[in-house]
């Protein structure tokens, strides 16, 4: 089951990097609950699939170019942790003060806890 799930992980993160939804949501639970973390708060949380899909369809217009890479992998019972850095360049200006055009630069981690060979939750931390 290891093997699978890390083969799971790699095809989300593939999609994602590639702008692709529906290979990111290939492998997802219907009942999927994503959670993106800054500084320990929850600033965003979806549940269920059809959810997931309208905001990562979303997220899609603010980025020209975005790359998760893998720098390490945990896995624990039904929970894969990687590390990643996450380089993107901004398609349009943001509130807080970016503008279209320029890079972000980050380290963070993504959480897949898995339920019937299909990722139930997904938690991305920076």
């Amino acid at each position: 089951m290891k093997a699978k799930q890390k083969d799971i992980v790699k095809n989300y993160v593939a999609s994602y990097n590639n702008f692709d939804v529906d290979g990111m949501i290939r492998d997802c639970h219907q009942d999927v609950i994503f959670e993106n973390t800054s500084n320990g708060v929850v600033d965003l949380r979806t549940e269920g699939l059809k959810a997931f899909k309208v905001q990562a369809k979303s997220a899609k217009q603010y980025f020209k170019e975005r790359t998760q890479m893998i720098t390490s992998w945990m896995h624990k019972n039904t929970t894969i942790t990687i590390d990643i850095d996450y380089k993107a360049i901004l398609a349009l200006d943001l509130p807080n003060g970016l503008k279209a055009g320029d890079s972000l630069e980050l380290k963070g981690q993504s959480e897949f806890e898995f339920l019937d060979g299909k990722i139930k939750k997904i938690t991305d931390k920076s």
